[in-house]
């Protein structure tokens, strides 16, 4: 019987190593691509300010197209989420183009939306065509789409431990299920590997060691609960802002290109007006993905209002239905909103601003401990224990709504 039970095992080793290596080698492609594509469509944009006028008409477009081709896939990250639970028909292979074309529009003429949700769509999508090859059973199935969002994850932030583990972490909120941590880990460490060979890099956003909280132990520690719960706050204000603005849109404007277009119009008038009479306000900062100000926030004290501007103008584009994903933004948001608390805490720019960076999307995203190893990745593990306080305060106070409402809940909570 033991024996039995090893070549079982060794068969399940061999199947879910090939299946995950084909996953990572798709998706950490597809970032790789895509990580290209956003680079050259920001440095187009920065270098030609002019197009946000353009947005309107690009938002039009992306519109436009979901409303032709993509409609049973316009749910995005949710439908793969609703796949996993109950598994039920292939994903069409063209929501990876369409998602990845219409993020890189939206980049190009200056919506504020993030890659992840692009990231984890094309790793799913691609990952899900292996049903089609291999013939998999429905609970196969589910564990190849984990294996596409976590390489998906993975690649396009270059955090494979924390990859694996959204993969695991973001269906249920509440708990994980374990039994596909192997096929999860593999793709997520593989994928990543991929991404890096194509040679394309990531962000690094500490130029310097971290350095350890300010002050006598307890107060340090009480410092970092209060910012938790501030950034658990603003998470679920972020979720609840976003999905009420796409909910009102949706009941007043029935003609779906039409959304985007307002909100690109809204985006190019307020920018528009910024510049000639805010007196210096620089509002292009909110534009993309805002890779700049969030290496500034590690470095130098930034405006108070800089988190609450990133906020405004990515629930302004994802609410009217521009393509791309939350959670580049929520590091926006967290790291600016980290940087203002860190006087007020009397705590250092870069820890604060660290902790913001996880723990806003660890409230919004309802994954506390994939935003902790997240943290100990692109930060240093001294900062783990730190992050883990400051998401789990901001996992408590974000309520029980959060950006992917697929998600299911745990009663348990």
């Amino acid at each position: 019987m033991e024996a039995t039970s090893i070549i079982n095992q060794l068969r399940y080793l061999a199947k879910w190593s090939l299946l995950a290596s084909l996953v990572a080698v798709l998706a950490g492609s597809a970032s790789a691509f895509f990580l290209v594509a956003l680079d050259v469509a920001t440095a187009w944009r920065e270098s030609y300010r002019w197009m946000v006028w353009l947005l309107p008409l690009a938002g039009f477009a992306v519109g436009w197209l979901y409303l032709q081709l993509g409609r049973e896939v316009e749910a995005g990250n949710n439908m793969l989420i609703d796949e996993i639970h109950d598994p039920k028909k292939v994903v069409p292979l063209r929501l990876a183009p369409l998602i990845l074309c219409s993020t890189v529009v939206s980049h190009l003429f200056g919506a504020s939306v993030g890659r992840e949700g692009t990231a984890v769509q094309m790793g799913g999508a691609l990952a899900d065509q292996l049903t089609h090859v291999f013939r998999l059973r429905r609970e196969d199935r589910s564990l190849v789409l984990m294996a596409g969002i976590s390489a998906g994850f993975a690649s396009v932030f270059g955090t494979p431990l924390a990859g694996a583990i959204f993969g695991l972490e973001v269906l249920f909120v509440g708990r994980m299920r374990i039994t596909a941590i192997y096929p999860c880990m593999l793709a997520a460490l593989l994928a990543d590997q991929v991404t890096r060979w194509w040679g394309v890099g990531h962000t690094h956003f500490l130029s310097a060691p971290l350095g350890a909280p300010a002050g006598p132990l307890w107060l340090a520690l009480c410092a970092i609960v209060a910012a938790g719960v501030v950034f658990g706050l603003t998470g679920r204000a972020f979720a609840t802002a976003t999905h009420g603005l796409a909910a009102w849109m949706k009941a007043r404007i029935a003609y779906a290109p039409l959304r985007p277009f307002i909100g690109g119009v809204a985006i190019a008038v307020f920018v528009g007006l910024a510049g000639a009479v805010g007196g210096g306000l620089e509002v292009h900062r909110y534009l993309g993905l805002g890779i700049g100000p969030m290496v500034e926030a590690f470095r130098v004290p930034l405006d108070w209002w800089d988190w609450l501007g990133k906020f405004v103008f990515t629930v302004g584009s994802l609410g009217t239905g521009f393509k791309g994903g939350e959670v580049t933004p929520l590091f926006y948001i967290g790291a600016t909103l980290g940087n203002a608390l860190a006087p007020l805490l009397q705590q250092p720019f870069a820890l604060l601003a660290a902790l913001g960076f996880v723990a806003v999307f660890a409230g919004a995203a309802n994954t506390p401990l994939a935003c902790t190893v997240m943290a100990m990745e692109m930060f240093g593990p001294e900062i783990g224990p730190y992050a883990a306080l400051a998401c789990a305060a901001a996992y408590m106070f974000s309520g029980q709504s959060g950006i992917y409402r697929a998600q299911r809940r745990d009663a348990a909570r």
